[in-house]
């Protein structure tokens, strides 16, 4: 693989660079009355405005450029394909799949996996449709009334965002609760909130081993049981699974129909469109869940299609790229400005950072430059009292990805319109600034970018549209960088020191003569205090 700094395109965007850089934002604006036209796609439900990026045609020329030279083309046909793409697990990354019309063909070593996935998605349909109608009882049969999802990373925050984002449209008996944490009080609060009789809860794992997820599921089930004293046929109205691991799941106690697989293929960050949306499907219902996956395919194929030039996944990618590694912005800072969407910062964090927030090529060979930012936000207005003065007038600059929708869920057309200003003022005073410099503390610099994405409202369509894109343009920059966005190396690390550790915690084992001062320390303390 070669260093995206060796590729030749590379010195003409560092001398377009240090000839931009004398040029403001607010001076780009003025000089061409037509900036926001030619910086700005319109998808069907979406608008994407890049035009506040300090960029110009002949920026993005050299950036796509800069592409072709990497052959991203390739890899993304490579991908939609079912191609291994994911070389260090030697698997395809087909999430792309979980969303294709019925009649598509896709192959992973031969076979369709096309087929297959719809087949689960009409399960899934099936069942929600019995829980949503109340055909589906619980153990004493009583309608079901609340939703619990265990699951933790993939398993929980695509579905959370969704299901908070997507709350217009809820079942009016249904409520959804979300349990990650491994700490006692998540699971605590959600049980407290929940009647044993009228509970539904899923199992979110592939493998349901879990360690996270199968410590708050086996605490579930041994307040169900205890519930009704002892009476363990209960589970099997009150649990299923989105798993793959069968025999698991029946020694749980659900039955075989009531587990619903995805792939390997599928990875977790990437998962809400499988079954592991099940949570979101019986609470929008079978409908609404097939429109979101419809956003989804929409923007899949204007990804495949669509010239680089005019490839809103590819442009959002190469734009971070040139932040990231021109200007040497560390971070980028995305705003919603819905509060159904406080959820999409932490879930684009995952699929972000643990995605791209590597330092190995795909070879083996150390990264030649940064790649992915850290991804930080809050929804706006409520971001604007809190980090939006730094934002503002810190020495350091973070771009914005603000989002909104043009058309309210709720409330009134005044409401919406205040909402809307705040949005359009904060992109547009980041960009300009103020001058004053007879009062230095309210001097704006401003030519700090930001790109706003305004769909035309917020829907399961326009959800799955903006998701899409996100995973898209994290698979742009992957590519650029040469690095694997499908494996998380990092991630199972911690996971295997921690096992090793709760024995010498709990005081069963000795503590390990290996361990550093700091580490054996610590653990020294917590036996202490047993």
């Amino acid at each position: 693989m070669t260093d995206i700094n060796q590729l030749s395109p590379w010195p003409l965007l560092q001398a377009h660079h240090r000839k931009l850089t004398t040029t403001a934002l607010r001076d780009l604006f003025a000089q061409d009355a037509a900036r926001f036209e030619k910086l700005s796609l319109r998808l069907p439900g979406m608008l994407a405005d890049f035009s506040k990026n300090h960029i110009t045609e002949e920026t993005l020329g050299l950036l796509v450029s800069l592409a072709r030279a990497a052959g991203l083309e390739k890899r993304r046909d490579a991908m939609l394909s079912g191609a291994k793409i994911n070389a260090t697990e030697n698997r395809a990354v087909l999430h792309t799949a979980l969303r294709a019309a019925a009649d598509a063909d896709i192959r992973v070593d031969g076979e369709n996996v096309v087929p297959a996935v719809h087949e689960t998605l009409k399960r899934m349909a099936d069942f929600s449709e019995a829980v949503r109608g109340g055909a589906w009882k619980g153990h004493t049969g009583k309608d079901i009334t609340d939703i619990v999802n265990i699951g933790i990373g993939g398993s929980s925050l695509g579905p959370q965002l969704a299901c908070e984002a997507l709350s217009a449209f809820h079942h009016p008996r249904l409520r959804a609760h979300y349990v990650a944490n491994v700490e006692a009080s998540d699971l605590a609060a959600a049980l407290a909130r929940v009647n044993p009789e009228t509970t539904l809860f899923i199992v979110a794992s592939k493998t349901f081993t879990t360690a996270e997820t199968m410590q708050n599921a086996n605490i579930a089930r041994a307040w169900l049981v205890a519930h009704y004293k002892g009476d363990e046929a209960a589970v099997a109205r009150h649990f299923v699974a989105a798993s793959t691991n069968a025999q698991a799941v029946a020694a749980f106690g659900i039955a075989p129909e009531n587990m619903f697989p995805f792939q390997d293929w599928v990875g977790g960050r990437y998962s809400v469109w499988s079954s592991i949306g099940l949570s979101v499907m019986l609470m929008i219902g079978a409908e609404k869940f097939g429109e979101m996956l419809a956003g989804g395919r929409d923007m899949d194929a204007h990804f495949k299609s669509a010239p680089l030039e005019k490839n809103l996944p590819v442009l959002l990618g190469l734009i971070g790229l040139w932040h990231r590694n021109f200007y040497n912005y560390p971070a980028l800072a995305v705003i919603p400005y819905h509060a159904s969407l406080r959820r999409l910062p932490a879930f684009l964090q995952q699929l972000d950072m643990e995605s791209n927030g590597k330092r190995v090529m795909q070879d083996g060979k150390t990264v030649a430059v940064a790649t992915g930012p850290i991804i930080f936000g809050e929804p706006g207005t409520d971001a604007q009292h809190s980090f939006f003065q730094w934002l503002h007038q810190s020495p350091d600059v973070v771009p914005v990805d603000f989002i909104v929708s043009a058309k309210p869920t709720d409330g009134s057309p005044a409401q919406q319109n205040m909402l809307l200003a705040n949005c359009l003022a904060q992109s547009a005073a980041l960009m300009a600034g103020q001058a004053n410099t007879a009062e230095p503390h309210r001097h704006f610099t401003g030519n700090r970018p930001s790109t706003t994405f305004m769909l035309d409202a917020l829907t399961p369509y326009t959800l799955g549209l903006l998701l899409a894109m996100y995973e898209h343009k994290v698979f742009v920059q992957g590519v650029l960088w040469c690095v694997n966005s499908f494996d998380q190396w990092g991630v199972e690390l911690g996971k295997v020191l921690a096992k090793g550790l709760e024995p010498e915690i709990a005081g069963t084992a000795p503590a390990s003569a290996e361990r550093d001062s700091s580490t054996a320390g610590l653990i020294a303390h917590i036996r202490n205090q047993s």
